[in-house]
């Protein structure tokens, strides 16, 4: 009897995302062996074989529903509980209750945040992201790390901006707030060139100083949804000012 092609298994792309597991499991380890810049990294590292996975299925058409529910599991531990546990230890016990309600709470927004993409992609597939993704926001926590050590905090730190990192991670997460997308990108012919030369531009800039770089295209990417949010706001509210201006009687 054949298999469906929906529960079919793919060595490949699964592998990939078992390496994204295991990078994620890494980090859980070395933060509970207070090894916080090694978990940061093996973060970011989990989020690289998390983009591999779904590009290399496309690639070779070997997308399946068994490929994106191991994804969203592997994904809830790599970006989920390890940035959460990587959070609480480096930063966040001081806090108390409130440490461990936002390590939780980022957990559970990360949970929330896969079973409405998963749904979503399946209803109304579509070229932006809603809400922030689970590997920027991980991302977001690991390049803090990083950049906490290169301005010399090689311990453990104690400061309130990184509780309430924690929190509005959680819920630009689960927000409705658009985030670009890059998976699906039309580029012509005549700027694959360009594109090209910026990217190896971008690969040099990250290059230069990555704990410094890579936080702030984070920090960048992180509040790109509420900036773009708020400029469709206010381009809203110009446009039904200048009708209303339009339909009102000349006085």
């Amino acid at each position: 009897m054949a298999v469906p092609q929906s529960s079919r298994f793919y060595p490949l792309p699964c592998m990939l995302t078992c390496a994204s597991l295991f990078s994620g499991f890494y980090s859980i380890v070395a933060a509970i062996n207070s090894h916080f810049f090694a978990a940061a990294v093996a973060i970011l590292v989990a989020a690289v074989f998390d983009g591999l996975d779904g590009r290399v299925a496309r690639m070779t058409g070997s997308t399946s529903r068994f490929g994106m529910e191991l994804d969203s599991l592997c994904d809830l531990v790599s970006f989920g509980v390890a940035p959460a546990i990587l959070a609480y230890l480096w930063a966040l016990t001081p806090y108390g209750r409130y440490g461990w309600l936002a390590a939780f709470l980022y957990v559970a927004t990360t949970a929330l945040r896969l079973a409405r993409f998963n749904s979503q992609s399946e209803e109304t597939p579509g070229h932006d992201f809603v809400g922030l993704p689970c590997p920027a926001a991980a991302g977001m926590i690991a390049t803090t790390v990083m950049f906490s050590r290169f301005l010399g905090a090689t311990g453990t730190v104690k400061h309130l901006s990184i509780l309430l990192l924690v929190y509005v991670l959680s819920y630009l997460m689960v927000s409705t707030h658009r985030y670009l997308s890059f998976k699906q990108t039309n580029i012509t012919r005549e700027k694959k060139f360009q594109v090209m030369v910026g990217m190896v531009l971008l690969l040099i800039l990250l290059a230069t100083e990555p704990p410094v770089t890579l936080f702030v295209v984070s920090l960048i990417y992180m509040i790109s949804g509420p900036a773009l949010a708020l400029h469709a706001l206010v381009t809203r509210r110009r446009e039904k000012k200048s009708l209303a201006e339009e339909e009102s009687p000349l006085s």
